[in-house]
């Protein structure tokens, strides 16, 4: 409200200023400073409506202090002629935070690309940040924010940290204190050759001259986009997708990403990629003119869980060899299946592939060994020519020696990982994701889960109304309100709004404390429904006693909140044989 008034004060001012200095524009230096006045003057209207239009994007309160971006005057080409504000876009064309934050920023300093930058650490990262600032302590801080919006794994940090303080992690020489190899030291690549050779059930020994280390999968994702396409170029990639591959693609390496929008259907294809979906993707694509590189796949899924077949990648692979094109597939959630009914297949796993050297592989420790801390991701690719390209950004994503050194020895110790840890860790996300599971169930709430990765997908469309992405920012607003992070449905670029990731793989006492609180947001939610049907009732009863009657009837069969129930007539697109 301070923000319109202060407009109107200024547009008042304004005008007053022209009618004054419209008697004067006789005198040239009258004229000149009449002239910058009216830049001025431009400028901060530009200034205070982008102001107003980003507290309109901010949605509901939240107790999280609002975080406005500090606007400068356009610079290029003068007020007038400067960077317009950009209008909303579609979940499919950028990560809404992305979008919704450089709606209102404008800047004479930075480039496009620092604004971006900006406009995402100001907006993206302020709840994480928060977060950061505000833990949950179940001594010192019991009323601190609880992530179920990261994907971290902290079911096994107890074992970790005691393996991670035995003596054979703090060996310390010269060579670890001084560069390594940009591809990463010979002694990690070796050992992650013969750990990949093993856990993916390679029919032969890999080569560890076809693997670079990088300081995360990501920057293995965005270097291979930068290595294998020009700005402009494209992928295709299937939704919902990992957030990340959005934002660094769009900051990074200017790669264009094609989204296939898979859907929750009451059929077998249940968010499942289908060849038809492919081609015609890449059939739209061509006819746009979009100059289309190759396939991007993650496997398991991040954010559904989904858990591609031997066949399903198979056909994928030949898909992208007819069409000469790249794949990328990220298979860092390998190892967090925790259902033997449902195998997890690597392409390293094939006999041959259908074209080796278009085919590269993404693999890091930090989903399911718990240390993302680490920062750690490998490729393994046959093509000697992007071994070598992607090498040379070990020069700015490298990672430390003595790092380096404590995964070797963590990836080397093969009993500790059969017997101990990996044992451990898929009996903990079993137990926790029962618990959370069984509780989803008893407050009648939706979800989809397929047995690998550290979420749940949980459908919440029930709650919105109506059920779109602005009601669905609500809806993540109000479970910040109860210091409860979760992952939005749009933030996947998911085509329907309503979705949730839920991270499940924290310490029972976290999960309990979470759960109360997400149970809390869904009633304040209903509550508030009621009392708005309740209330649109009454304005009817009061404009038109006559027609109260009929026009309540109507309400209830035909609004599309008349589906808030909330019973558990059926969980759809839940495969309830695994529960």
């Amino acid at each position: 409200m301070e923000v319109i008034l202060h407009l109107r004060q200024i547009i008042n001012e304004f005008i007053l200023q022209l009618e004054s200095r419209h008697e004067q524009e006789d005198l040239e230096q009258e004229e000149q400073q009449h002239r910058q006045n009216i830049r001025n003057q431009e400028a901060i209207l530009i200034h205070l409506m982008c102001e107003v239009v980003n507290l309109l994007h901010s949605g509901a309160s939240s107790s999280l202090e609002l975080q406005l971006p500090r606007l400068s005057l356009v610079s290029k080409g003068g007020a007038g002629s400067g960077q317009q504000a950009q209008s909303s876009r579609e979940p499919d064309q950028l990560s809404h935070q992305l979008s919704d934050s450089k709606t209102a920023f404008i800047s004479c300093y930075l480039s496009n690309r620092g604004i971006d930058f900006s406009a995402l650490y100001q907006s993206n990262l302020q709840d994480f940040i928060a977060y950061k600032g505000d833990k949950y302590h179940e001594d010192k801080n019991t009323l601190g924010f609880i992530n179920f919006g990261l994907s971290e794994n902290k079911h096994c940090i107890d074992l970790l940290t005691e393996r991670l303080s035995q003596s054979d992690m703090n060996y310390i020489d010269d060579d670890l204190l001084q560069y390594p190899d940009w591809k990463g030291h010979a002694f990690l690549r070796e050992e992650v050759a013969r750990f990949l050779t093993y856990y993916c059930k390679a029919p032969d020994l890999l080569d560890p001259g076809n693997v670079v280390v990088l300081n995360s999968s990501l920057s293995v994702f965005l270097t291979l986009t930068m290595v294998l396409c020009d700005p402009g170029d494209a992928f295709l990639i299937p939704t919902p997708l990992y957030s990340g591959f959005t934002l660094t693609s769009h900051l990074y390496s200017k790669v264009e990403l094609i989204h296939i929008h898979l859907q929750s259907k009451m059929d077998t294809q249940t968010f499942q990629l289908i060849m038809d979906k492919l081609e015609k993707a890449l059939l739209e694509a061509k006819f746009k003119g979009e100059k289309v590189r190759g396939l991007v796949l993650c496997n398991p899924n991040n954010s559904l869980g989904n858990i591609d077949t031997l066949d399903s990648l198979k056909e994928y692979l030949e898909f992208a060899k007819r069409h000469n094109l790249h794949v990328i597939i990220d298979e860092t959630y390998m190892l967090s299946e925790f259902r033997a009914s449902i195998p997890f297949h690597s392409v390293l796993n094939m006999k041959s592939l259908p074209d080796p050297n278009r085919t590269h592989v993404i693999w890091g420790t930090s989903k399911s060994f718990g240390i993302s801390g680490f920062c750690f991701g490998t490729l393994y690719t046959h093509n000697k020519e992007v071994v070598s390209a992607v090498g040379a950004f070990g020069f700015l994503h490298g990672i430390a020696g003595l790092t380096q050194h404590k995964l070797c020895r963590l990836l080397q110790d093969g009993e500790w990982i059969d017997n101990v840890y990996l044992p451990t860790n898929r009996s903990r996300m079993q137990v926790a994701h029962r618990y959370i599971t069984n509780k989803l169930k008893t407050m009648k709430v939706r979800f989809l889960s397929r047995g690998s990765g550290l979420y749940i997908w949980v459908n919440l469309k029930e709650y919105l109304d109506p059920c779109t992405f602005e009601e669905e920012q609500l809806f993540y607003r109000r479970f910040l309100d109860n210091k409860l992070l979760l992952a939005p449905g749009k933030a996947y670029m998911c085509k329907e709004p309503g979705w949730f990731r839920l991270t499940f793989t924290d310490k029972p006492f976290r999960l309990k404390v979470a759960m109360q609180r997400f149970s809390e947001a869904l009633t304040h939610k209903k509550q508030n429904w009621i009392e708005k049907q309740l209330e649109n009732a009454l304005v009817e009863s009061v404009s038109s006693p006559s027609t109260r009657r009929s026009s309540s009837s109507s309400s209830s069969s035909s609004s599309p909140s008349s589906s808030l129930s909330f019973s558990s007539s059926s969980f759809v697109n839940v495969d309830t044989s695994h529960f």
